[in-house]
């Protein structure tokens, strides 16, 4: 194993862990076709979706005549299978994940289990050799990863069910996720591809499969919790899952409270930002634009029918519904693990019996106990634990021919827990935490379905856990705490006593909204998302940053450029009218920079920029004017305009000029005391004074609530304010509140219109900025540059700090960046022109 100090992980190679046979070949790709207008056209060609998951939806069976002597078939129970029901019909569907049976097969015969399978079932095998896939499933995923997403903390190595972060874990996780990348761009057609991933166990492999493939349509669906911030916050490598999952088009939940859990957490440790828009919400990451969508799975209606209608299921349901005539049977279908909570509802079942005396004899719960999916310290001690108080309540209360609580510990097959679901007249789902849990689904469907039960009326009653995902959609069920053992006990009690008209109410909500809502449903829709927040790919150039698991593309407009500081040298050789325009925050001054005074440099430059007659030189700021006089004192040829325009002065001994658009600030009489009201509700708050204008600032505050705030002041605001001359705007970390008229574009304007009256017309232009304030200046200059009536300018350059969506034209990374070009024009009036030269643009690749 390479060591830990890698610079580059997306590189790290796995020893001996990359032995493993070739694919079959990719199709060959297609040359990208352009269509009429110009925008680049499909090849003709059939759709195709592959479906990543981390094991292939088939069964293995043994088969000495067999390559590797075992012969496969689909898994009706795999969601990757049942998913394909809801695909467009034409679409070609692919898999990509690993086998179950493969620490079985020898190494040998991979290549010619990988063409079988292909052949057979357009699956790709990823065939992890044992001990990586130990170390990736059963030590990251199983005992690291999946209880912190279910809320437990490793606090101590004693600790149930979660080990302490191992790097060596980590990096064993991210050789599985890569070798799956490998895998799977041996199938890709990245121009037509649509890729679905699936699940924690593939957190980390979006970054690697859009480092390989900047333009790959890539959609992830989460099927566990989303923990609340605090607790994914305690993740070492937090930051670089959350930018895995932000390398994805589209991003799926079963619930808002997962969805908000991660939104929360991109705006508390990535500083992001989410916007909902027309249904949808979004976070802008660089210049993409992804989708988060929020849609519980459901069940295969076809499969179910199947299974029960079969004869094995009919023979069982009947002998189960002899077995228990005259009892009330209750059913509990759960896997073997700490967050299931069998043990609290076994204790509920007890507390039971022990109010309700009428039930002992006739009440009945029988619990269903799946195998565990892992194995440890943890899983062993809720076996002992729910056979223990299985043992206690059947010792207390049952009798000859009367037991309570029937544990079955083995393999139920799929048509004895239908018949099991058929019989029972409540269910009763109680885990702490759990992702979707589709048992209330399954139960539904199959008292429904039942051909068993077609002369009974269709009841049934479900208690159902407050923390899973499927409890917002069953509305009709009966939601409980299931650390409340009383409260489980009183209803479940509910539940068996309920009026039979109500339970056939309640049965028929469920089952209208399951079976409209089933697998092809969920899955239709997250296909149609997916193909929605990728259909603007072709319409951005991306560029690949940062290493390791920090890598992320950035894209932006074809014509957005980074600006070529020899290209801009040239232009500013060849013209003799120059106007520039200069934001200040975040532009000149780092906004992470404690003390805004300008630096020795800044004054340096900007002198610089000023001593040449023909340049006209501007500071353009939200500021007030006072702070920039004192601050820009020494540069006695700069111009201000201040608090967005309302105050300009074109140099430090001409006086300030006062914007007339604005006169009566009564509306500060009605604002300040909303304001400060927010103020002293939201801690870190402030509210900053300007002679035109008021802003609320909510920097310092906590993250989640100042935004949250921060809507609502501007909702307030724009209510109180609705018949006063004013706009309410939400800047980043603000709220300001500016007379109509005033805006950077307007400086623009009055400058303009101010050189074309002195005849001075520019012929060259550079305006550089940072926010949305600046965006209005960038308009501006867009407006002037195609108004035929006016002079055209020679060279303009409109420049945004930092690669994002803008109106400008141009980009400049950072802060030292717009210095050092700046330094290279105040330089440029002192030497000889250069030769001119063409713009410098490279780009490394185009979604």
């Amino acid at each position: 194993m390479p060591s830990f100090s890698s610079a580059n992980l997306l590189e790290l190679a796995a020893g001996d862990d990359a032995d493993f046979a070739a694919s079959p070949l990719r199709p060959p790709l297609l040359p990208r076709l352009m269509a009429d207008d110009g925008t680049p056209a499909s090849p003709s060609q059939r759709e195709r979706r592959i479906i990543v998951s981390h094991r292939l939806p088939l069964r293995a069976a043994p088969d000495p005549s067999a390559p590797g002597g075992l012969s496969f078939s689909w898994d009706p129970d795999a969601l990757a299978l049942q998913l394909r029901s809801g695909l467009p019909p034409a679409a070609e569907v692919f898999h990509v994940g690993t086998l179950a049976a493969a620490a079985t097969v020898d190494p040998a015969t991979h290549a010619a289990i990988s063409r079988v399978l292909y052949d057979r079932f357009r699956c790709l095998p990823v065939l992890l050799p044992a001990d990586l896939h130990r170390r990736f499933y059963h030590g990251f995923c199983k005992h690291y990863l999946w209880p912190l997403l279910h809320y437990l903390l490793p606090l101590s190595p004693s600790s149930p069910g979660g080990l302490p972060f191992d790097r060596t874990l980590w990096l064993s996780y991210l050789s599985a996720n890569k070798l799956f990348a490998d895998r799977l761009i041996e199938l890709l057609n990245p121009d037509d591809d649509l890729v679905w991933i699936h699940d924690y166990h593939l957190l980390a492999l979006p970054t690697f499969l859009r480092r390989r493939s900047p333009r790959v349509k890539l959609g992830f669906f989460l099927h566990s919790p989303f923990p609340s911030s605090e607790i994914f916050r305690t993740i070492p490598v937090r930051d670089e899952l959350l930018r895995a999952l932000l390398n994805a088009d589209l991003v799926g939940f079963h619930t808002f409270d997962y969805a908000r859990h991660f939104l929360s957490a991109c705006s508390r440790l990535l500083g992001l930002d989410y916007q909902s828009k027309r249904g949808y919400i979004g976070i802008e990451y660089y210049g993409r634009m992804v989708t988060v969508k929020i849609l519980p799975v459901g069940i295969d209606m076809n499969q179910h029918e199947s299974v029960i209608s079969s004869p094995e299921t009919t023979v069982k349901v009947q002998e189960l519904a002899d077995r228990y005539k005259d009892r009330i049977l209750m059913l509990g279908v759960d896997d073997v693990d700490l967050f299931k909570g069998i043990g609290m509802k076994l204790l509920a079942m007890e507390q039971l019996l022990e109010e309700h005396p009428q039930l002992r004899g006739r009440a009945v719960m029988v619990q269903i106990a799946n195998p565990a999916r892992s194995e440890g310290k943890d899983v062993q001690e809720v076996r002992d634990e729910i056979g223990s108080i299985s043992r206690r309540i059947n010792e207390r209360f049952g009798g000859p021919g009367y037991e309570p609580i029937v544990l079955i510990n083995r393999t139920v097959p799929t048509y004895e827990k239908a018949a099991f679901y058929a019989v029972a007249e409540c269910c009763i789902v109680n885990p702490v935490r759990d992702g979707m849990n589709l048992v209330p689904y399954n139960y539904t469907v199959c008292r429904q379905q039942s051909p068993a039960l077609t002369d009974a009326p269709k009841k049934s009653m479900i208690v159902v856990s407050e923390f899973i995902g499927c409890s917002p959609s069953l509305s009709g069920a009966i939601r409980v705490n299931p650390w409340n053992v009383d409260a489980v006990a009183e209803a479940i009690n509910l539940a068996i006593t309920m009026p039979e008209t109500e339970k056939q109410l309640r049965h028929e909500k469920h089952y209208k909204y399951v079976s409209s809502h089933d697998v092809a449903y969920w899955a239709k829709s997250f296909d149609q998302d997916l193909q929605r927040a990728c259909k603007d790919h072709y319409l951005r150039r991306c560029w690949g940053m940062g290493f390791g698991m920090n890598f992320r593309v950035v894209a932006l407009g074809p014509n957005f450029r980074k600006l070529s500081v020899e290209y801009i040298v040239s232009a500013y050789h060849r013209t003799n009218s120059r106007l520039i325009l200069l934001d200040y925050d975040g532009t000149m001054m780092p906004p992470s920079s404690i003390d805004k005074k300008p630096s020795s440099e800044v004054i340096s430059v900007l002198n610089g920029l000023c001593s040449d007659p023909k340049n006209i030189v501007f500071l353009v700021s939200g500021r007030g004017k006072d702070e920039l006089s004192r601050w820009f004192a020494p540069c006695e040829k700069l111009g201000i305009s201040a608090e967005h325009g309302y105050f300009t002065r074109w140099n430090k001994d001409a006086p300030w000029e006062l914007c007339m658009l604005a006169t009566d600030f009564d509306w500060k009489k009605i604002a300040e005391p909303v304001m400060r009201l927010y103020m002293e509700a939201t801690d870190g708050s402030s509210i900053e004074h300007k002679e035109s204008a008021l802003v609320w600032h909510h920097q310092e505050a906590d993250p989640d609530f100042g935004s949250c705030q921060a809507k609502e002041l501007l909702d307030h605001l724009e209510n109180v304010l609705a018949n006063e001359p004013v706009v309410v705007k939400r800047g980043q970390h603000i709220v300001e509140i500016n007379p109509q008229g005033i805006s950077k574009g307007m400086v623009v304007d009055n400058l303009m219109a101010t050189m074309l009256s002195t005849g001075k017309a520019p012929d060259f232009v550079l305006c550089i900025g940072d926010d949305r304030s600046d965006e209005d200046m960038f308009e501006s200059i867009s407006s002037y540059t195609n108004n035929s009536s006016v002079p055209a300018i020679a060279e303009v350059f409109a420049c945004t700090v930092g690669q994002k969506p803008s109106k400008a034209k141009y980009y400049l990374d950072d802060t030292v960046d717009i210095i050092k070009m700046l330094q290279g024009l105040a330089n440029a009036s002192s030497v000889q022109p250069p030769r001119p030269a063409q713009p410098q643009v490279s780009f490394e690749g185009s979604l």
